[in-house]
């Protein structure tokens, strides 16, 4: 069975997906990929430092993730963009991810932008992960250092989560404690017969 996972920023979508891994799930993360893809040498680096400029870099070349985090995120055509680019190439490894792990009795495409890049098509079901506004703004403000104003511009430029959730088959409220989050996607797999 194939199992998109996806949420917006701050939702716990990682907790989610790291239950799922525990569990005996193989799971692809997206994010994983974009990074590795990113890398110099990777196959969307040249494309991303041709569009963004040399600016984007560190002094190693590697991509200064904050800044171009910065310029995406408060502009939605760069954000675009910047989609545009990754999604092509993490598409094409997702593929042969779940070529080579055909075998294996539960495979999650672990994607913040799983209907953007296409990737529910191959999916049994979409799952998504759900949590209060304020808590996410915590969530990633802390996670990733960034000020309240920065995590609610990138917010305004992230799917609605509550559209997003409609589009889900299965959505996972996460607004409580990690016990609480662990039972009900523990729940979740037993019922799919996933574990």
């Amino acid at each position: 069975m194939i199992i998109g996972l996806t949420g917006v920023s701050g939702s716990g979508k990682s907790e989610v997906s790291r239950i799922m891994r525990d569990s005996g799930a193989f799971v692809i993360d997206c994010d994983a990929i974009a990074h590795d893809n990113m890398a110099p040498g990777g196959t969307a680096y040249d494309e991303i430092v041709s569009f963004f400029g040399r600016d984007i870099l560190k002094e190693d070349k590697t991509v200064d993730r904050k800044k171009l985090g910065g310029i995406v995120f408060s502009d939605r055509k760069k954000l675009a963009s910047l989609n545009d680019i990754t999604h092509k190439y993490i598409k094409a490894e997702v593929l042969r991810l779940i070529e080579e792990h055909r075998a294996d009795k539960c495979i999650v495409i672990d994607a913040p932008l799983l209907f953007e890049a296409g990737l529910e098509k191959y999916c049994n079901e979409v799952w998504g992960v759900s949590a209060p506004y304020l808590q996410r703004l915590e969530r990633i403000t802390k996670r990733d250092g960034i000020s309240r104003s920065m995590a609610e511009k990138r917010f305004e430029n992230q799917a609605d989560s509550e559209r997003l959730m409609k589009l889900c088959d299965v959505v996972i409220e996460n607004g409580s404690a990690l016990d609480e989050l662990e039972k009900k996607v523990m729940t979740e797999m037993k019922n799919k017969e996933l574990i």
